[in-house]
């Protein structure tokens, strides 16, 4: 839709015009109908972005920011046009991360009920057989657990949907974010990662808002709720009163400890060469690409640790089954 806009506007088309047609849009009926909204205020006297801004749920705080600058700088239809463009690669890097995710998500769940079935249909099979013997601990183990599943799954199920309802209200907790945010960046291999990420979309939201003319307190502050990681929120803020303060902006990021040495140089040269935007967009796409290549590492590991996990529950079952078995025979002979 923004790039739509910024053809029609480039076009020569009136904005007033421009979003009528926009919401007379069939491709998606709901984005139409508040382009529709967006143009009857327009028509009344009010601003595209004060007009984008009351529609919160859909435009977020970072477009109206940058809308408003094109506004106010007669410059929209490059800003939006940036803007389509800057959400097409969030989108590639989102979908580039679920098509990772896939194969494995799908290995972990077929694990899961490959083990859940052996347990609910296979594994009572065998209890009669051991009704009458001396059973080890693995076996014990093994139909406790069979036992619970088929006499109380609803109970099993019910418990865990409990405990996820409770892991989400625990997550609310702003200092629980904040403590497993920092732990989570220590994990060896997804800590890197998950820096990497906040990094790329810090870089890419505020080189972006600078080249869109947004100064750069107010860019970073904007580019601080994007971030999406609450360490990197908390280095942001203390990098932006330096940066108030008259310090450049490499220095206090360096500090927070967020920021790779290569990223904080080509940051350094960007504000002395006076093009900080394209640097900062030029840091995300190759963090992007490390980001890749960091992933594709992580799920050729998690495969085999998938696989191998998955074979040593299997072992147990068999191991627990076949023990009173080896038992029953040695006794028969």
């Amino acid at each position: 839709m923004y790039k739509q806009l910024a053809d029609l506007l480039r076009a020569g088309v009136p904005l007033l015009r421009a979003l009528r047609l926009l919401g007379r849009s069939k491709s998606h009926p709901v984005l139409g109908v508040v382009m529709s909204e967006v143009a009857e205020a327009i028509s009344e006297g009010e601003r595209l972005a004060d007009a984008l801004a009351e529609r919160k749920e859909i435009f977020p705080s970072i477009h109206v920011a940058m809308i408003r600058a094109g506004e106010q700088g007669g410059f929209l239809e490059q800003v939006l046009a940036r803007l389509g463009t800057f959400l097409e690669h969030q989108a590639e890097m989102r979908s580039r991360i679920i098509a990772s995710l896939i194969y494995p998500a799908m290995l972990m769940v077929v694990a899961v009920g490959v083990i859940t079935a052996a347990l609910v249909f296979l594994v009572p099979q065998f209890k009669p057989m051991f009704a009458k013997l001396e059973l080890g601990w693995p076996t014990k183990l093994l139909l406790g657990v069979s036992d619970l599943l088929t006499a109380h799954g609803w109970l099993v199920l019910i418990a865990l949907v409990g405990a996820a309802f409770a892991i989400r209200q625990v997550f609310k907790n702003e200092d629980v974010r904040t403590r497993l945010a920092a732990w989570q960046l220590k994990i060896p291999k997804v800590g890197p990662v998950v820096r990497s990420l906040s990094v790329a979309r810090f870089t890419r939201i505020l080189g972006t808002l600078l080249d869109n003319g947004i100064p750069i307190p107010t860019a970073m502050q904007i580019a601080r709720d994007a971030a999406g990681h609450p360490v990197m929120s908390k280095a942001i803020d203390e990098a932006t009163e330096a940066v108030r303060a008259g310090e450049s902006l490499a220095k206090p990021l360096a500090d927070s400890g967020m920021f790779d040495e290569d990223v904080i140089e080509m940051i350094s040269v960007g504000e002395s060469a006076n093009n900080l935007p394209e640097v900062l967009v030029t840091i995300a796409e190759t963090i992007e690409s490390r980001v890749d290549r960091m992933l594709n590492i992580l799920i050729r590991l998690f495969e085999p640790v998938m696989l191998l996990a998955m074979a040593g529950v299997v072992m147990f079952i068999f191991v627990a089954l076949a023990l009173p078995m080896m038992k029953m025979s040695t006794a028969l002979r």
